[in-house]
């Protein structure tokens, strides 16, 4: 698992993912995801612990916040990832399980790829909690249609878009304002792509994540709504 975290690996599933974009689609195919989804101790503990982990980076974010608006949507991400945590613990709890136990083979690589994807400044920062926990975020909705409909039921709306308005609002106000800032942004953005895509491929059954033709489907999806939350900043993804 550590040979993932490298930067060309994380170019070459970015490329993969690129290449899997239908320009002349305007429909995306459902996934069927029984036979790529995780056992449900391993999809829980990794969501579990990468929601604690944005929680704690956009609290530290918000510090570096040029304005008291900026600052306020920070909090938002922040928030919105606790509340996300609190919600897979509860449910680990239900199951007899013990929360940490779960979280902890998960914690290393997903340290790095925070480290990694820290942006140099606020903006970047507000970016990064955008895209990357908007990509992981819809992975994981799709991925709990294949767990048992209990769960399913109980945790149907934690992984949901409520926080992107706030964010969008704040980063377009300094986008339209100063093209350096669009530019950069947009290369951020990109930037970003490779690494959640490593995160998305380890939350995947191990037995599927080197079948490009099984993956396909899911990083199309995936790409169709990661250019969606690109377009609303009005940044090329």
């Amino acid at each position: 698992m550590v040979s993932w975290w490298n930067r060309k690996r994380a170019g070459q599933l970015a490329a993969a993912w690129l290449a899997s974009r239908n320009p002349r689609s305007g429909t995306v195919e459902r996934l069927q995801l029984d036979d790529v989804s995780p056992e449900l101790d391993v999809y829980l503990g990794q969501a579990a612990y990468l929601q604690l982990s944005l929680y704690e980076t956009m609290g530290r974010a918000g510090a570096g916040a040029p304005t008291l608006s900026g600052r306020l949507v920070t909090g938002v991400l922040a928030t919105t990832a606790l509340e996300r945590h609190r919600a897979i613990v509860a449910e680990i709890e239900r199951g007899g399980k013990e929360p940490a136990d779960l979280m902890a083979p998960h914690r290393d690589a997903i340290d790095r790829f925070l480290e990694r994807t820290s942006g140099a400044d606020w903006y970047e920062s507000m970016l990064t909690g955008y895209v990357t926990a908007g990509i992981l975020n819809d992975l994981f909705a799709n991925l709990l249609r294949s767990l048992p409909i209990d769960v399913r039921q109980r945790l149907r709306t934690v992984f949901d878009a409520r926080e992107e308005p706030a964010v969008v609002e704040e980063l377009t106000a300094r986008i339209d304002e100063d093209p350096v800032v669009a530019s950069r942004l947009a290369m951020w953005g990109r930037r970003l792509v490779g690494d959640t895509l490593l995160v998305a491929r380890s939350a995947l059954a191990s037995h599927a994540r080197e079948d490009q033709e099984r993956l396909e489907p899911v990083w199309t999806e995936l790409i169709a709504a990661h250019t969606r939350r690109m377009d609303a900043l009005g940044l090329t993804a």
